[in-house]
């Protein structure tokens, strides 16, 4: 097993306001990414627990919302570790692009 990859994600929103984003946010970016499929998303009070489906590949996972920032764990099958890089950067975009003030 490989270690996770891990991304955090600060923010100003509150921990409210940044799950209420969260909420809607990961169907919204599975949408733009046709490769991605989301096979699970649950809410444990300020934890989303996760499972998501890449070329045939299961990832897992979860993220811990905090006031002031989201913190994102996920465990990547083997052959999606060679992604993991461009996988952390996309996470770290789309984590910004959700919790930035508007």
């Amino acid at each position: 097993m490989s270690a996770p990859l891990v991304v955090s994600i600060p923010h100003g929103l509150g921990r409210d306001e940044a799950i209420r984003r969260l909420k809607t946010g990961l169907t919204r970016a599975v949408s733009s990414v046709p490769v991605l499929n989301v096979d699970e998303e649950r809410w444990e009070d300020n934890r989303m627990i996760f499972r998501v489906r890449a070329m045939g590949q299961a990832a897992s996972g979860h993220l811990d919302v905090a006031d002031d920032h989201v913190r994102v764990e996920v465990t990547l099958p083997w052959l999606l570790q060679r992604f993991a890089e461009v996988a952390q950067r996309a996470i770290k975009n789309r984590g910004n692009l959700l919790l930035t003030k508007r």
